[in-house]
């Protein structure tokens, strides 16, 4: 080679190793480099580890998560620390635990103001943050909107009477909003934090998905909706320079362990959780990590990305070194907790720690398994293994030591409603003092709780007589069950058996003497009997027993009391109550509601309307709670004064607050018929009965068919009725 040659070769492989060199160190700079763009962290309830093509499932397909999973990397052992929404999600955004943050149920619990949750620690990186959620249990009044710049948890609107198909939202609407955010603030130095509420149960998936079990396809529409994000991304030029974090906050038993849902154990099916992390220009794509990790290790991985100082003062720990493939991961120990069976039964909570190779279960017979020989957690060793059991079980008390089971709050009556009609029972306000293991095991009792939820199925499909069998057949076994009382009362309260609802609601009172709804549930049932002194008794304790500052009790209170003294004629009284309802709940606009309904009642409808219509006017700017009938007589009022446009208005108003309202139903019908609407007018006929499917509902469907001269669906209305009152009387 000559010496020109050679010359040339020189510089060629300088060449080549400066840039190397500068490739190189263009890698690090950017492996090194703090997050700039958007941090998506997309939350999907309810999801299994096990039912993704990621986690090596076959029997759907989500090409949306298969293609985060092929551009990011799959953490294959993540785990959850509670089975149930709100507290896994406050685990989740805080970095802590849930005997740490003090949330350790749906109900009863609120995180504390001023809590540092991740939104929060980012807002002061200068990120804007943002989240979206798609179910009541997250609602903002939990707390858990505490640190955003912009949240948006409104559900569809909603009455106790709805299934929770209804109370949820579509996580495609939640995606829509997710967009538009992302689109309004202006910045790609954003945090948004996107809650979808499929695949939790129901399982009700669009039909392009029918080819699959319900439930995988609730995983399939859910993927659809993740892809639709992800398009806007790409779309927006944003994709590539997100992070993305896939993860859910529990799984679902699917009749695993003898759970078709969540809540009760803490098995594998139900804390596994897929966990997927897309890095800014798809750093690691295709990297699977075996290490176990856990919830609590997503904020100090997030806060290390963006080079935020304290990242690592948390429980948890940044999974950057195995995000960058520049380390492993130390052994862990993962805490998880099911308290629901302790709160919602009075029976034993759970708590449990999984290690690399075993899970060690706390419970009244504890457990003990052997998770590399029995993923399933099929056969229980504690016996045969004393030495992992006791040394798991020391390492559970060393993290719990201290930690107590707190009592929940009082949940106000409409939550409690609306909770209820999501399939959750209420919380018991008065926690056992008993020790864990001296309760009955949640293993022997899940019978009961699977029993429960078939009545609220039933409930949810409108099906009031079997979800009352199935209740009662409970209470029969076991008539301690307070908050099951409740519950039929409920039902019953739906299938006009007033009757049966005071009765379990005494039954509940003698349980709990110190519950003020139970007393105002029962005033309520005693009103719709006529049982007016009665009634007022029961609301007049309720107001007594309501604690100190409990003023949503008390307004409640006092407002039942001002029905009933209008159920009485008692102006003076009706206009007190409403007085005192007032000054408990100075968003409560009662008093202009009473002074109307008086005004109404004597037939001065043009003097009452002015008083409904500010009513309404100060619901509306209050955001408060919706007045049962305030629509309906504003509605029969306009109607009265032949303004018949806004009665239709104020007609649908009070029936997307309160769809067993029948007067109303009924109005809206013989408005729709005198207005030359017969179709719209036997739409609204078969609506009362699809419904409320009660005795009374029937009898006027079938008045108000003969006064339209349908003679023949009036005969169908009555054989329907007989045979309707037969099958609740099974």
């Amino acid at each position: 080679m000559s010496r020109s040659l050679r010359f040339v070769v020189i510089l060629l492989f300088a060449a080549l190793g400066t840039a190397l060199a500068a490739v190189g160190g263009w890698r690090y700079a950017r492996a090194s480099a703090p997050v700039s763009g958007p941090i998506i962290v997309i939350s999907i309830d309810t999801l299994r580890a096990d039912h993704l093509p990621a986690y090596g499932y076959t029997k759907v397909k989500t090409p949306a998560v298969d293609a985060l999973a092929a551009d990011g990397v799959v953490f294959e052992r993540a785990y959850s620390h509670a089975p149930q929404t709100l507290p896994a999600h406050v685990s989740i955004l805080s970095g802590q635990l849930p005997f740490e943050t003090g949330v350790r149920d749906n109900v009863g619990f609120t995180v504390k103001s001023g809590e540092r949750l991740l939104p929060q620690m980012l807002h002061e990186r200068g990120f804007t943050t943002g989240g979206v959620v798609s179910a009541y249990v997250l609602r903002k009044e939990t707390g858990i909107s505490q640190g955003f710049d912009f949240f948006d948890g409104e559900m569809p609107p909603s009455s106790p009477e709805l299934s929770i198909g209804q109370v949820q939202r579509d996580g495609g609407e939640s995606e829509q909003i997710a967009e538009h955010w992302l689109g309004s603030i202006g910045t790609w130095r954003a945090f948004l934090f996107l809650h979808l509420y499929e695949p939790h149960k129901p399982y009700t998936p669009p039909d392009r998905f029918a080819q699959y079990e319900p439930y995988d396809g609730e995983i399939a529409y859910a993927d659809e909706i993740v892809g639709r994000l992800v398009k806007y991304l790409k779309s927006h030029q944003l994709y590539d320079r997100s992070t993305i974090v896939l993860l859910s906050d529990h799984g679902e038993g699917l009749g695993d362990h003898g759970e078709q849902e969540h809540g009760l154990f803490v098995y594998d099916e139900a804390i596994h959780v897929p966990l997927i992390i897309k890095q800014e220009g798809n750093a690691g794509a295709g990297r699977r990590v075996s290490d176990l990790v856990q919830h609590i290790d997503l904020v100090p991985t997030i806060l290390d990305l963006v080079k935020a100082p304290g990242a690592g003062n948390f429980r948890g720990r940044s999974l950057k070194p195995v995000l960058e493939g520049s380390g492993r991961l130390q052994p862990a120990t993962i805490y998880s907790e099911a308290l629901y069976a302790r709160y919602h039964f009075g029976w034993s909570e759970l708590t449990a720690v999984t290690d690399e190779r075993y899970r060690y279960i706390k419970a009244p017979r504890e457990e003990l398994y052997d998770l590399e020989h029995d993923r399933h957690e099929r056969e229980n060793i504690a016996a045969e293994r004393p030495q992992p059991k006791q040394a798991l079980r020391s390492a559970l008390d060393r993290v719990t030591a201290g930690a107590t089971i707190q009592a929940p709050s009082e949940v106000s009556a409409d939550a409690r409603e609306r909770l209820q009609a999501l399939g959750y029972v209420g919380a018991q306000t008065e926690i056992s003092s008993k020790p864990g293991e001296a309760l009955p095991d949640p293993k022997d009792k899940r019978d009961v709780l699977e029993r429960y939820r078939a009545a609220v199925d039933f409930a949810s499909q409108r099906k009031w007589g079997q979800a009352i069998a199935v209740l009662q057949q409970i209470l029969r076994d076991d008539p301690e069950m307070a908050d099951v009382w409740t519950q039929l009362a409920v039902f019953a309260t739906r299938l006009d058996r007033h009757d049966l609802a005071v009765d379990a609601y005494t039954h509940y009172i003698a349980l709990k003497p110190n519950e003020p709804t139970a007393y105002i549930g029962a005033a309520a049932a005693l009103l719709k009997l006529r049982k007016l002194d009665e009634a007022r008794e029961h609301a007049s304790l309720g107001a007594d027993v309501a604690a100190e500052g409990d003023h949503r009790s008390k307004a409640s209170a006092h407002e039942m009391l001002a029905k009933i003294a209008l159920a009485k004629h008692d102006t003076d009284a009706a206009q007190e109550e409403a007085r005192l309802a007032r000054e408990e709940d100075p968003t409560l606009p009662l008093p202009l509601y009473i002074d109307a309904r008086l005004l109404y009642d004597q037939g001065k409808y043009a003097d009452a309307l002015p008083g409904f219509t500010q009513a309404i006017a100060e619901l509306k700017k209050s955001g408060t709670l919706q007045i049962n009938e305030l629509h309906f007589y504003t509605a029969d009022t306009l109607a009265r004064l032949e303004r018949y446009p806004e009665a239709e208005s104020e007609f649908i108003e009070e029936l997307k607050y309160f769809p067993q309202n029948i007067r109303a139903r009924g109005g809206l019908a013989m408005l729709y018929q005198a207005s030359g609407k017969p179709e719209d007018a036997a739409r609204v006929l078969d609506d009362l009965l699809r419904i409320t499917p009660t005795p009374d509902s029937y009898a006027l469907a079938a008045r108000l068919h003969t006064m339209f001269g349908n003679r023949k669906e009036a005969a169908a209305v009555k054989t329907e009725a007989r045979r309707a009152l037969a099958a609740s009387r099974k």
